[in-house]
Parts: C-alpha cells; structure tokens; sequence
C-alpha cells in the first residue's frame, strides 16, 4: 500500500506544474497572428513561404493577414525586400 500525499504537498505539486507550463506557454506566442508578428519582427524577417509553412496559411492568407490585421488594424509598418534569388523578405519597421 503507497502512502497517501498531504493537502499541502498535492497544492505545492500543482503550482509547481502550473508555473513551468506557464512559462513554457509565454515562450510561444498563442495566437497565429503573434506568431506572425514575431516572425516579422525578427532581424531577418520572413519570407511568404517560411510564413505559410509555419502557420499552415496559404500564401494569400499570408499577404491579407499582413495587410488587414497588422497594417490596418494594428497600425504597423511592414516592409519588404527582393533578395538575390527574387523573395521578398517581409519585416516590421
């Protein structure tokens, strides 16, 4: 037969697993467009299709997400270069 855990010893366990799977969760932005804007924000940026693999979006879905909830809504500027190859690196100003 196992002993039993106390109150205080079950209550401890809980906030313990609760503080690890919260910092683990703020490491990761929740939503999709977090994501978005996180990627936009790094030095390199990003281009469409590293975007569309990433979230799972097609590539319009992308370039509208972009447009309306980060420029439009947010007010953000976001800008884009063409590189050797022909993408376009997308950033945040």
């Amino acid at each position: 037969m196992t002993k039993r855990k106390s109150a205080t010893a079950k209550a401890a366990d809980l906030a313990t697993a609760g503080t690890v799977r919260n910092e683990q969760q703020s490491r990761k932005p929740k939503t999709k467009l977090a994501q978005l804007e996180a990627m936009l924000r790094r030095p390199t940026g990003a281009t469409i299709e590293q975007i569309s693999k990433s979230l799972i979006w097609q590539a319009h879905s992308v370039r509208g997400a972009m447009s309306g909830a980060l420029k439009k809504k947010q007010g953000l500027t976001i800008t884009n270069e063409k590189t050797d190859d022909g993408r376009s690196v997308y950033r945040i100003a």
